[in-house]
């Protein structure tokens, strides 16, 4: 059985084409895992709350000295979200592009995920942490006015490059990104159906 962990971020809960592809890319993963088991966080819906500074202080705090006041509360959350990533087989990550990059609520998610000791480490090894999460499968959902894969705009995709070397940064290997894109010279109805057409879920695990 596979744990796969659906996590969409579109601020766009109806008509988001990020939604409609990353629902079908799951359904696909299902085709070829129909045991799967799916955990969804729906950022849109399901706040995953922006760094403050006692999160910091929290994540930092040597156990024994935490406290359910002082810290335990700024924990909670990002422990929820650390320990259903730690179980998730495969990763479908929603990441449309707004103003060349990432939803802010995806950033916080990351900022609550990246915990040191937890999800990577340094080892003194080279300017790079450690990524501690392996054996982990990740595929990118991307929507996009403009045609961000090739041509003249693929070096302003911060986007899905961020994504892909956020997850590689805790081990995480990204075997695909899916993209609806060009919406705004095909229309969005065309370019999901030119992004449904590429699906290809590759059996990694």
């Amino acid at each position: 059985m596979k744990q796969l962990l659906h996590i969409m971020s579109s601020p766009k809960t109806k008509t988001s084409a990020s939604r409609k592809l990353g629902k079908i890319v799951i359904e696909k993963i299902k085709e070829v895992h129909p045991d799967s088991t799916v955990t969804e966080y729906d950022l849109a819906k399901n706040k995953i709350t922006h760094l403050k500074e006692e999160h910091i202080e929290a994540f930092f705090a040597p156990l024994e000295i935490q406290t359910e006041v002082v810290h335990r509360h700024y924990l909670e959350s990002s422990d929820q979200a650390v320990q259903d990533l730690l179980k998730a087989d495969i990763i479908v990550i929603e990441a449309p592009m707004y103003n060349w990059n990432i939803p802010s609520t995806l950033k916080a998610y990351f900022d609550q995920i990246a915990r040191a000791k937890l999800t990577f480490q340094y080892t003194g090894e080279g300017l790079l942490p450690k990524g501690l999460l392996k054996d982990k499968k990740a595929y990118i959902v991307t929507s996009s006015g403009g045609i961000y894969s090739e041509g003249e705009l693929k070096p302003y995709d911060f986007a899905t490059n961020y994504v892909s070397f956020f997850l590689n940064l805790l081990g995480i290997e990204v075997v695909n990104v899916f993209r609806v894109e060009g919406q705004a010279i095909v229309g969005p109805e065309n370019a999901l159906v030119n992004a449904i057409k590429n699906i290809v879920i590759n059996d990694p695990l």
